[in-house]
């Protein structure tokens, strides 16, 4: 299989959002397959339709990535193992036509790691906390505004433990449904909610976000 790395190329974009450029367009024959067929071929041993799976679906990895995170470090390198973690683990995919959840899951297991890894090494003056990166989460023509709003809850999400902080983004920046945030957190409903309420409440008493107006 060719290395995802080398297939895409991150160009983030948007107000409060990150968006992946999209790969190259797949083969037409292996376009009109719908993922589970494509999980199907790849599990019999064809590389043509694993790369097809990544060419749909590394976008939406590396954005998953990107706006955890709060920057684009390491991100090429966090879907680059996600994909291969998943082709590894093919065989213990139970239900094809939800790839791409699953692959989402993988990348943010690999993100918590990252994130807890490098906080542990500031906690020992090994290394210092990553700043946000601004220029990867919003658009070019954002206003001050909304960029220095940015700027405050990402610092602040930086401040919270990995599990409360990837909850709350998975919900309030990615947008999902709490169901979809707790397959790909890994979690309960229940467990998920708690953390994104605690974030809420932390962010709350410093910090009102335009983009998080409902309630979990």
């Amino acid at each position: 299989m060719a290395s995802p790395r080398n297939n895409a190329r991150l160009r983030l974009v948007g107000g409060t959002e990150a968006v992946a450029q999209k790969p190259a367009r797949e083969p037409g024959a292996a376009s009109a397959l719908d993922d589970a067929s494509l999980v199907s071929l790849a599990r019999d041993g064809h590389a043509s339709a694993f790369e097809s799976l990544y060419r749909r679906h590394a976008g939406f990895a590396l954005n998953v990535a990107a706006r955890i995170q709060g920057n684009t470090s390491d991100v090429e390198d966090v879907v680059h193992d996600a994909f291969l973690r998943a082709h590894q683990r093919l065989s213990e995919l139970r239900e094809p036509a939800l790839f791409r959840s699953w692959l989402g899951s993988i990348v943010v297991r690999l993100v918590r790691s990252r994130m807890r890894r490098r906080r542990l090494l500031a906690a020992l003056g090994i290394a210092s906390v990553e700043p946000v990166d601004l220029d990867s989460i919003a658009a070019p023509d954002a206003s001050p505004e909304i960029r220095a709003q940015l700027a405050q809850v990402y610092a602040l999400l930086n401040t919270l433990p990995a599990d409360d902080r990837i909850a709350w983004t998975l919900r309030y920046i990615e947008r999902h449904r709490l169901e979809v945030v707790a397959d790909l957190a890994g979690c309960s409903l229940a467990t998920v909610k708690r953390r994104i309420v605690r974030a809420q409440a932390f962010l709350a008493s410093h910090f009102v976000p335009p983009f998080a107006e409902d309630s979990p």
